[in-house]
């Protein structure tokens, strides 16, 4: 049902990546978007949150503090997040909450939310690498689903 739920989820946020709309008004660093306020005094960093969910099977909730290293350029619907060794897991945002797409990369970023193993298609894979700006031979080459970590994420505070 959770995997449902989850593929449920990924189509809406598929299907808004294409509307543009307040989300492209300059970035506002200290705001918060998403329906639940993050209590940044209760985040942890990246890395203790991916050693806190090592082979872990069922979802955990967390709030961590990260850099961005991509944000959908079409409608800010979802981010990348540096692992700290130059990987990176992807960040979806629930509800279809956005933030701005000219969010600069690097910007520091409190999430709350839940971390979650699943298998991502290819053609989810190649829409994500389209909303990325990458050409279509890259996406050409998307030919495998992943399974990997993902993050749905219900509320964001860009740092100051």
């Amino acid at each position: 049902m959770k995997k449902i739920l989850f593929i449920t989820s990924l189509a809406f946020v598929a299907a808004s990546c294409g509307n543009k709309g307040a989300s492209e008004n300059a970035v506002e660093l200290g705001k918060s978007y998403g329906p639940v306020k993050v209590d940044t005094s209760k985040s942890v960093t990246v890395s203790e949150m991916l050693k806190t969910f090592e082979g872990e099977k069922e979802e955990m909730e967390f709030t961590f503090f990260a850099p961005i290293s991509e944000v959908c350029s079409k409608a800010g619907c979802w981010i990348n997040v540096d692992k700290g060794n130059g990987e990176t897991f992807m960040v979806l945002f629930k509800d279809h909450f956005t933030i701005p797409p000219k969010t600069k990369i690097g910007t520091q970023a409190y999430l709350h939310g839940v971390a979650h193993w699943d298998t991502v298609s290819v053609e989810l894979l190649q829409h994500f690498a389209e909303d990325a700006g990458k050409s279509k031979e890259e996406i050409a080459k998307i030919t495998e689903p992943k399974f990997e970590l993902g993050f749905e994420a219900d509320g964001i505070v860009l740092k100051k």
